[in-house]
C-alpha cells in the first residue's frame, strides 16, 4: 500500500489492516517452514507494509 492511501484511513481501519497483514505473514512463514512458498518476496513486502502502517499510526 502507498502512504497516501494509508493516511486517508482512520486509526481503527489501520489497526484492522495491520492485524490482517500480521495474520497473513504468520501463515506464510508457517507454510515456508514446511515447504518453500511460490513467492518468498511476499514475506518482505508484508513486513514493509506493516512497518508503513505502524509509522502512519504513530504519526496520527
Amino acid at each position: 500500500m502507498k502512504v497516501k492511501e494509508l493516511l486517508a484511513l482512520s486509526p481503527e481501519d489501520l489497526e484492522a489492516r495491520y492485524k490482517e497483514l500480521a495474520e497473513e505473514r504468520f501463515r506464510l512463514k508457517f507454510q515456508h517452514s514446511i515447504r518453500p512458498i511460490d513467492n518468498p518476496a511476499r514475506l518482505s513486502a508484508l513486513r514493509t507494509d506493516m512497518a508503513r502502517i505502524k509509522t502512519v499510526l504513530n504519526q496520527k
